[in-house]
């Protein structure tokens, strides 16, 4: 178990990103806290060393991924709906909403992760295949579509305004 002296110095470098991530994945603030907790909680029990601080930051990047990913697939969350998306259903979206982040939240999953993790983090696409477990080729392949994708997107939008 960690001390809490690294429990901190993690929150300090990683809080930030994790919150970025979890927020990406699950669009909910009350879910994102709940992960949020969920991931250092696993650090704070994880008692192996890490190489370096990008392995203990990817580390944390593949945990927060994985407890998004269990969460979205638990039978509470496939059973409710959030207030969010409750409020915009009887008050209609707000316009704050046509901006980029919400461009890169309408992607599908498979191009969100990219997106973040290249434009959010700075991850190369290299270090994003290692990270996500694939080919580097498929991780150049879903940037390019997704650059495609938001143009379309935002290119939509600027029309409407």
């Amino acid at each position: 178990m960690r001390s809490e002296q690294e429990l901190n110095a993690a929150l300090d470098k990683y809080a930030d990103m994790v919150r970025r991530l979890c927020v990406l994945h699950l669009k909910s603030t009350a879910d994102t806290e709940d992960v949020f907790q969920t991931v250092f909680m696993k650090y704070m029990m994880h008692t192996s060393d890490f190489e370096s601080e990008e392995h203990e930051k990817a580390w944390l990047i593949r945990v927060t991924m994985n407890a998004c990913k269990d969460l979205l697939r638990s039978f509470f969350h496939s059973r409710t709906v959030s207030l969010d998306t409750l409020t915009d259903q009887i008050y209609g979206p707000s316009l704050e909403n046509q901006d980029v982040l919400e461009a890169v939240f309408a992607l599908p999953e498979k191009y969100r992760r990219v997106v973040y993790l290249h434009y959010y983090e700075g991850y190369t696409a290299p270090q994003i295949g290692s990270i996500l477990g694939k080919n580097v080729n498929t991780v150049y392949t879903l940037l390019t579509r997704s650059r495609k994708l938001l143009r379309h997107t935002l290119g939509e939008k600027a029309d409407e305004e």
